[in-house]
């Protein structure tokens, strides 16, 4: 079983495993029921999406109506710098979500400086962000971020105000960066003294598309795909304790690290990931 652990001090026990709501951005309702089979045979209680996902807060309402509410955790992402811009946002999702608040509320790749002073500002998305908390239309507040600088900007985030929750790329080959693991570990020392729930993107990463990103490609990278080595990428990001990992945007992917979070084992050996990067050509994601 995919074990429980506090998402920071929220109060709330996670499955170490969140479903990640980007895999539902163009999938259909029958696509959306079997991923739900999938998470509720895994017993998974976080979801996490983003009003930028395309109908993915549409196809998770079904899974919030009646009783299904209770079942989950459930965040979602405003993208929004501007406090109008997220206000009006925030209250799009919730209808959308078809729910009356959201537990966490996360500002979406809040890594370019500029967006980063305009979000963080007097009339910026993070005071559209307290105010839906105040109003009990939020629990909590998060900040995510991709690319070689989130790390950094968060670090710089958690300065200015006690978000609850981070989200940052988490996998091996872009933790064998000497500057990005830094940078991480700084960051996670910080999360840790303060209950700061980490959150990890682009675990099963393989590295970049080679050439033009194919046109059916539902993952912006290129994953790892056998099963064996899912499980050897999966068990590394678990094996650091605290960390939870969202499942890829992929809905083919889902059952694979599902099943690896499931079936669980020890934290692979640098040597072990050294060969699977070496069979398998791996490349960080970001330079």
């Amino acid at each position: 079983m995919i074990p429980r652990a506090p998402f920071g001090r929220t109060g709330h026990e996670s499955r170490r495993t969140i479903f990640g709501g980007a895999a539902l951005s163009r999938a259909s309702e029958a696509d959306a029921d079997r991923a739900l089979e999938l998470v509720t045979r895994y017993r998974v209680n976080h979801l996490d999406t983003a009003a930028s996902y395309g109908d993915s807060e549409l196809r998770l309402a079904p899974w919030l109506s009646g009783n299904g509410r209770d079942r989950f955790f459930l965040a979602t992402k405003t993208g929004e710098r501007t406090y109008q811009g997220a206000a009006d946002q925030i209250r799009r999702s919730l209808v959308r979500l078809g729910v009356d608040h959201l537990d966490l509320l996360q500002l979406h790749n809040l890594v370019d400086d500029a967006e980063w002073r305009t979000a963080m500002g007097p009339d910026g998305a993070l005071r559209a962000a307290v105010e839906a908390r105040e109003a009990g239309l939020v629990r909590f507040i998060g900040v995510t971020g991709h690319g070689t600088m989130a790390p950094a900007q968060h670090r710089r985030s958690l300065e200015r105000f006690p978000f609850d929750s981070v989200l940052l790329p988490y996998n091996y080959p872009q933790l064998r960066d000497p500057g990005y693991a830094a940078a991480a570990e700084a960051l996670l020392a910080i999360c840790v003294e303060r209950g700061v729930a980490v959150q990890t993107i682009k675990s099963i990463t393989l590295g970049p598309w080679p050439g033009e990103r194919p046109a059916d490609a539902l993952t912006w990278y290129e994953p790892l795909d056998a099963q064996g080595d899912v499980d050897l990428a999966v068990r590394w990001v678990l094996g650091r304790p605290g960390v939870f990992l969202n499942t890829a945007s992929d809905l083919g992917l889902l059952a694979k690290e599902l099943d690896a979070a499931d079936r669980g084992g020890p934290r692979p050996t640098d040597n072990e990931m050294e060969a699977l990067l070496e069979r398998r050509g791996m490349t960080p994601l970001f330079v």
